[in-house]
């Protein structure tokens, strides 16, 4: 009981302290807050059973900000703990980035090596089920607490998808989730192939080390895949880019509702990768970081742009601790491309996103097929296995890219 008091004495003191500083700009604030501690005393004192004062507390600040974006949320401890443990690159799940799209738990991309990539689930992918119990409404901090379990728990997900009548289920196996940095090899003709699965701590270092690999092996171009990569770092984002474009010229710059959110971005003076030809490839679970990289590129003409419409998935979150050892995480900015292009998706719009220079639509089913696929060829992210040719579904985005390199050797010869 003392806790209890003792938190509700807290919670006073700051929402006085937040009536304060606020009353000066708007006069209701007084009153609003008032009546969600009358709300909470009245709870308090007459509900039919003791109530926990935490609980309720927690609840209204995750009610709180449910009109806001859905990146915008409260973490209780244990979410704060859980979203710490996956920076670091480790942490037992499905292998998932998540979002909430018109009011649906929908899927940002599935990584490469993990159960759901595994299955064939795709980007935009709707679970409109966990369990059994529907996701409609539901916040990320919900869904997390429903996916997360431990390694070799099973969760039961329904999917429905564009262009499927039925929902489809999902029984999942939870697994260690080891982020991959990268796949790299060698395509025929002297083309280098990099596909960058997500921008952490370890990218641009192994992206320098892939390049240099490559260019030992003979490569005289270079196909850059972000398909399905759901992003990462903006730091790391902005490193890489700067492996291409040099001349102090804009990577990307941010700009929200107070004047500190505009920050610019730029690239260095030099370019170690400056005169390579590249086409960079991505699609519909290509998001945020990845948006970045190739909004840059394409804007600065230093890469040509091929495959479907990224995500659309690129604004600033801050994330400041609490007491309690609760976290706020609270979009405070979002991100333009060079030349002034919003990345995010308009709610009503529908604008946003990185269209490609060329486009190359891919059936869902296809899709599907060469992520399963993907994973048999690459197995732990080791060489390459033969396949039958007949078995093999063909990646038309990454020939359409092959095709472009070998095209521009004929017209624009070194």
């Amino acid at each position: 009981m003392q806790k209890v008091t003792r938190l509700l004495t807290v919670v006073i003191l700051l929402t006085n302290l937040a009536v304060f500083s606020a009353a000066k700009q708007d006069d209701k604030t007084y009153d609003q807050i008032k009546l969600l501690l009358d709300v909470l005393s009245y709870t308090q004192d007459k509900y039919v059973t003791e109530v926990d004062t935490q609980k309720l507390i927690y609840s209204a600040a995750s009610g709180m900000l449910k009109p806001l974006d859905p990146f915008t949320q409260f973490m209780e401890p244990r979410i704060y703990k859980e979203m710490k443990i996956e920076t670091e690159g480790k942490y037992g799940g499905l292998g998932i980035r998540i979002s909430v799209r018109d009011n649906w738990l929908t899927i940002i991309s599935p990584l490469p090596g993990t159960p759901a990539y595994r299955l064939g689930i795709l980007p935009e992918d709707k679970i409109i089920k966990i369990e059994g119990e529907t996701t409609q409404g539901i916040t990320m901090e919900e869904a997390i607490k429903k996916l997360r379990g431990d390694p070799g728990t099973k969760v039961k997900i329904t999917i429905a998808r564009e262009g499927l009548k039925d929902p489809v289920d999902y029984e999942i196996t939870r697994e260690i989730i080891k982020v991959e940095t990268s796949r790299v090899k060698m395509l025929d003709d002297k083309i280098g192939y990099i596909h960058l699965l997500e921008f952490n701590n370890n990218s641009e270092g192994d992206m320098r080390k892939a390049l240099a690999d490559l260019k030992a092996k003979g490569m005289d171009s270079l196909v850059f895949d972000l398909r399905n990569n759901p992003g990462g770092l903006l730091d790391v984002a902005v490193e890489v880019t700067k492996l291409f474009v040099g001349d102090n010229k804009m990577v990307v710059y941010t700009r929200g509702r107070i004047p500190e959110s505009f920050r610019e971005y730029r690239a260095g003076k030099e370019a170690p990768w400056k005169d390579l030809p590249v086409v960079v490839l991505i699609n519909r679970g290509s998001a945020s970081a990845s948006e970045i990289v190739s909004g840059a590129l394409q804007d600065h003409k230093r890469a040509l742009i091929a495959g479907e419409r990224s995500f659309g998935k690129a604004s600033v979150q801050s994330v400041l601790p609490l007491s309690d050892g609760c976290a706020l995480k609270i979009t405070t900015a979002k991100y333009y491309t060079p030349s002034g292009r919003l990345i995010q998706v308009d709610t009503e719009t529908k604008k946003g996103g990185i269209d490609p220079d060329v486009k190359v639509e891919v059936s869902l089913e296809n899709q599907a097929k060469l992520q399963m696929q993907e994973e048999i060829i690459y197995p732990e992210g080791k060489e390459p296995l033969k396949t039958a040719k007949k078995e093999a579904v063909e990646d038309v985005a990454l020939n359409r890219a092959i095709d472009i390199l070998k095209a521009r050797r004929v017209f624009m010869p070194q």
